[in-house]
């Protein structure tokens, strides 16, 4: 199955667009990544969750990952308790979910 990867940010009041702009320009070439999105959650928060081919894929991703998060770091407001400007998470999927009865 799939592996996953989610991140939670809050963007400076303000600075939304340029948010926006970075993941549309954001190199999208990490060998197993299939696709992702970023999803307007309300009140400046944003996820962004993306579907990899495996676990080792988002591993071996996470060095450019963090690279590319640099570019708009400056964009993010700190989400407090001691997580920075990001609250991500990763795993593989236990269970597919398709339409259906």
């Amino acid at each position: 199955m799939a592996a996953y990867n989610v991140v939670r940010f809050r963007v400076k009041p303000g600075r939304e667009q340029e948010f926006i702009e970075a993941h549309r320009q954001a190199e999208r070439d990490f060998p197993g990544f299939r696709r992702g999105v970023v999803v307007d959650t309300g009140d400046r928060t944003y996820c962004f969750i993306g579907e990899w081919d495996g676990f080792d894929s988002i591993v071996a991703a996470r060095p450019k990952m963090i690279y590319l998060l640099d570019q708009f770091r400056d964009t993010l407001e700190d989400l407090g308790g001691g997580l920075g400007v990001t609250d991500a998470v990763s795993g593989e999927a236990v269970v597919e979910l398709k339409p259906g009865p």
